[in-house]
């Protein structure tokens, strides 16, 4: 078995901008083996899919113990680097943060998602104190001593229909970036945005590597490479795809 520290270290290395890692999101230790098998490099959860498969609603209402036990079971399942889509933290202020992160890296993540937007609310976190919950985040993977790969969110795009994104969006973003990427974040998670320009922009204009989620109305993979994408994720599309397969061959069964 591969070690988290060296799994965590081959992690940070598949993002490369213009050569993207893709990461079809799994939800549990079943469909993370199936997408092992299928070459993957690397296995990603996403919220909405796991909190799916466990009966709950997205926004932090699966329990956080169950979340955890669920990465444990990957992890033992499959030998590679597991990342784990954390929300926004379990928890507002960065102490909460930090124990979250500690407990992730316990249960064997080498990376996560952390988001900006509010839970519970409408909004998004203020600048200033989403870079403090980030900076809580990276000091507590500094303590672990596993190079923890920080995939830092923002929801910017996702609170506005894909025809309103514009480059005034992109400014935001990018000042967004470029604190979180003081804090000590690795990463730039961008999810919704679809627009060739735009991410093309955004790509060029924040040195973090650049995740974008491959959404209907996104570009396929080759595009997305050469406008400088370095990690692409699935997130909820293949559980809700596979929930469309299951639903579709049981009303077939029982006719």
């Amino acid at each position: 078995m591969t070690s988290q520290i060296d799994k965590a270290k081959a992690f940070h290395a598949l993002h490369v901008k213009g050569n993207p890692v893709v990461l079809y999101n799994a939800w549990d230790p079943g469909s993370a083996a199936i997408i092992a098998r299928a070459g993957a490099k690397a296995i990603a959860t996403g919220s909405w899919p796991v909190a799916a498969a466990f009966g709950f609603a997205d926004g932090e209402k699966i329990p956080l113990d169950v979340a955890l036990d669920n990465i444990r079971r990957i992890v033992a399942t499959v030998d590679l680097p597991v990342t784990m889509d954390l929300e926004s933290g379990y928890g507002v202020e960065p102490a909460k943060v930090a124990k979250t992160v500690s407990r992730a890296l316990e249960a064997g993540a080498i990376g996560f998602n952390f988001e900006d937007q509010v839970v519970g609310g409408s909004g998004l976190h203020d600048i200033a104190f989403q870079a403090e919950r980030i900076a809580a985040a990276a000091e507590a993977v500094k303590a672990s001593g596993i190079p923890a790969f920080i995939n830092a969110r923002t929801d910017i795009f996702l609170k506005a229909k894909p025809d309103a994104h514009s480059d005034d969006l992109v400014d935001a973003a990018i000042e967004r970036a470029q604190a979180y990427a003081k804090a000590g974040a690795h990463g730039f998670f961008a999810p919704g945005l679809g627009d060739e320009a735009l991410i093309g922009r955004l790509c060029k204009e924040v040195e973090l590597p650049v995740n974008i989620i491959a959404l209907a109305h996104v570009p396929p993979k080759a595009k997305l490479a050469e406008l400088g994408v370095a990690r692409i994720s699935y997130g909820p599309v293949p559980y809700r795809q596979m929930a469309e397969w299951l639903e579709a061959k049981a009303r077939a069964a029982f006719e």
